[in-house]
């Protein structure tokens, strides 16, 4: 289909174009599936019902069990601790060799026992399927869904394993001796090359031939409520080496072990858990996978492959939300908006449009601005409208539609960014905003009044009795629009690039249309255009 032909059926829905009733984008304008919302829209969030029945249950139960299972954790915490002491004596707070001979085997035996006795006297009762794999089978264990600090059990039942941990907890009176004594992998936040020294870390004990204890790693990062898998990182997966995948079920009627950014806290879920009769565990040991030669080259790959298995053998769908979309939550929760507007699945987004998280923190700010006066944190079309000072005309909403992907009416933060880098960003290059520019310029003096910014955007808009005076205000310093405020305020707001660039390739078919003796060679950046002699209006034609 020609430019002239892909225009005309776009006018042809424009009111303004004097053809046809109004219409917005059609929904079946194709969209690329990878931008589809994902299966589950929040994993970061638990709430647990709890009935007027269950409360008195539950206090009835805590009355007698809560401090009986607290002096019962406190007492073999205490009592681990010497084994703990002894393991690490004398042994630098970063290991260089593994720890072995007699202080391994005993130390290691005893606290195993302890560890399974502790959460024997929390109220667990696990249940362990398939065979544990030896450290020359899989020197790495990757357990998910990780969503509780309960998921500790995992390190227990696989024999207490090394774990990645941050620098801090080795420092933690007491826990941070335990910690100590199963030889772990020590990140540090403040060091630059911290990351770089973990991965380096994890391929030299992967790749010893069974000198260190085998690791365990929860490959998401971050706990979640256990509804899908979310991104694994590909640390555990760098070395190329076998991995075991650990499942981790929780089958319980009431939940009081989910630990996500918006629930119940850390002391809340001990409470709750303490004051069941019994919590049931279940820890699945799956078969070991073991990369093949592309997969040893491309640990994203290997590491979506070893999720893949995993979520079919749970039941549940993967998504590629990631940590740095609970941080974008934290971040929506303090510009009052609701936590859950700032979940974009980070590592798609990130990956397929080029963005880092600065840049989409930044553009949260743009979007709370726009969407902190309605309910529910998501953009109408009147906000939108407000937003770039126009007046809903149906080019804007054509507009609209576009960053509304799920034509619900509504634009959330997801949409908002998808649409400034689809539409948007590429629309407001360096050359578009010169052309828009001197289309605005008519009398070519440098600079655009008033006047003549009135004329072109009432143009492109369809609306003739438009009132831009607020809008060139905002943009100009004096009474003319410099080139430079111009391109300013063009890469400040990138939603008017798409108004801009359509109009142009109105002009540009209306051009190519005119009969042959007629035309000239077409270029959009003339400032003689006429406006006025152009009745169309269209939409966005770019499938994204």
């Amino acid at each position: 289909m020609s430019r002239c032909a892909q225009a005309a059926a776009v006018a042809a829905t424009v009111p303004a174009a004097g053809v046809g009733n109004v219409g917005l984008r059609p929904p079946m304008v194709p969209r690329q599936a990878s931008f589809f919302p994902p299966p589950v829209p929040n994993p970061f969030v638990q709430q647990t019902q709890i009935g007027s029945a269950r409360r008195v249950q539950i206090f009835l139960l805590g009355i007698i069990l809560l401090p009986i299972r607290v002096l019962l954790v406190a007492l073999i915490l205490l009592l681990a601790w010497p084994f703990a002491a002894i393991s690490t004596v004398c042994c630098p707070e970063k290991l260089t060799d593994p720890v072995t001979g007699w202080r391994r085997k005993i130390t290691q035996t005893a606290l195993k026992f302890l560890g399974r006795a502790m959460f024997f006297s929390m109220g667990f009762i696990v249940s362990v399927k398939g065979r544990i794999a030896s450290p020359l089978e899989a020197p790495v264990f990757v357990a998910a869904p990780h969503s509780t600090f309960f998921d500790g059990i995992a390190c227990v039942v696989a024999g207490l394993p090394s774990m990645v941990s941050r620098n801090e907890n080795a420092q933690v009176p007491l826990i941070g001796r335990m910690l100590r004594a199963v030889q772990p992998i020590l990140v540090s936040r403040v060091d630059p090359d911290s990351r770089k020294n973990t991965i380096n870390e994890i391929i030299k004990r992967t790749t010893s031939g069974g000198e260190w204890p085998q690791i365990l790693v929860f490959p998401e990062g971050t706990c979640t409520n256990r509804s899908c898998l979310i991104t694994f990182k590909p640390g555990a997966f760098i070395p190329g080496v076998p991995v075991q995948p650990v499942l981790l079920r929780y089958p319980n009627k009431l939940d009081t072990v989910t630990w996500t950014w918006q629930g119940y806290t850390f002391i809340q879920l001990c409470m709750l858990t303490f004051c069941q009769l019994f919590t049931k565990v279940e820890v699945e040991f799956m078969p070991v996978q073991v990369p093949n030669d592309e997969e040893k080259n491309d640990p994203v790959l290997f590491a979506n492959k070893v999720r893949n298995v995993m979520a079919e053998a749970l039941g549940i769908p993967v998504t590629d939300h990631t940590y740095e979309d609970c941080r974008l939550m934290i971040s929506a929760g303090q510009l009052t908006l609701p936590m859950e507007a700032g979940l974009v699945e980070f590592t798609k987004i990130s990956r397929k449009l080029k963005l880092d998280w600065d840049g989409v923190r930044k553009q949260l700010d743009e979007y709370a601005s726009i969407a902190s006066s309605s309910k529910g944190g998501r953009i109408g079309i009147d906000e939108f409208a407000k937003y770039l000072k126009l007046p809903v005309s149906d080019v804007l909403r054509q507009l609209f539609a576009l960053f509304d992907r799920n034509h619900d009416g509504s634009i959330d933060f997801r949409e908002y960014v998808i649409g400034l880098a689809v539409l948007c960003n590429p629309a407001n290059t360096e050359e578009i905003i010169q052309v828009a520019f001197k289309l605005f310029d008519v009398d070519e003096d440098g600079y655009i009044t008033e006047e003549e910014f009135s004329t072109i955007l009432q143009a492109s808009l369809g609306v003739p009795d438009l009132d831009v005076s607020g809008l060139f205000k905002e943009i100009a310093q004096g009474d003319s629009i410099s080139y430079e405020e111009f391109k300013s305020f063009a890469l400040r707001h990138p939603e008017y690039a798409k108004i801009f660039t359509t109009y142009l390739d109105l002009q540009t078919c209306h051009v190519f249309s005119l009969p042959k003796e007629v035309q000239t060679t077409p270029s959009i950046a003339s400032n003689k255009v006429s406006p006025e002699k152009h009745e169309e209006s269209a939409s966005d034609k770019k499938d994204d």
